[in-house]
């Protein structure tokens, strides 16, 4: 069995903020549940600018792609039209083939609105699994 990498105090977190959109919303203004992946997809994504590189960068560069193998989110107070959200990424664990990420979404004015985490896995164009290069592994492993 081989041994995980795993980040036990992360030192790095990245932020993002998004305004909930009319067309994220249900007729009472609440934004719909499935929107909190898309908001955690734009703080990972950002996370990884923030690391040095892009998805895109990486997918290009390497052929290699980060499947969502797992998500879960917490809801704990709706998020509403035209509300200004901070979302916030951490790495919890970086292994040779995954990362786990988890996220934090409040409100500007503080409102705890939403936690959750995704693993991803890194597969190949042809759905192997396969090992991050060291390169982005470095990069991601710097700021945790």
């Amino acid at each position: 069995m081989r041994k995980k990498e795993i980040t036990d105090s992360p030192s790095f977190t990245s932020v993002s903020t998004v305004k909930v959109r009319y067309a994220e919303t249900d007729q009472m203004g609440v934004a719909y549940y499935a929107n909190y992946l898309v908001w955690f997809e734009v703080a990972r994504s950002q996370y990884c600018n923030d690391c040095g590189f892009s998805y895109r960068d990486m997918e290009r560069e390497t052929g290699l792609f980060l499947i969502v193998a797992e998500s879960y989110c917490r809801y704990k107070t709706p998020a509403r039209y035209e509300d200004e959200l901070i979302v916030r990424a951490t790495i919890k664990e970086l292994t040779r083939r995954t990362v786990r990420f988890t996220y934090e979404i409040e409100r500007a004015d503080g409102a705890a609105i939403a936690t959750g985490e995704t693993l991803h896995v890194l597969m190949s164009a042809e759905g192997r699994p396969s090992s991050m290069p060291e390169k982005f592994r470095e990069m991601l492993r710097h700021n945790t």
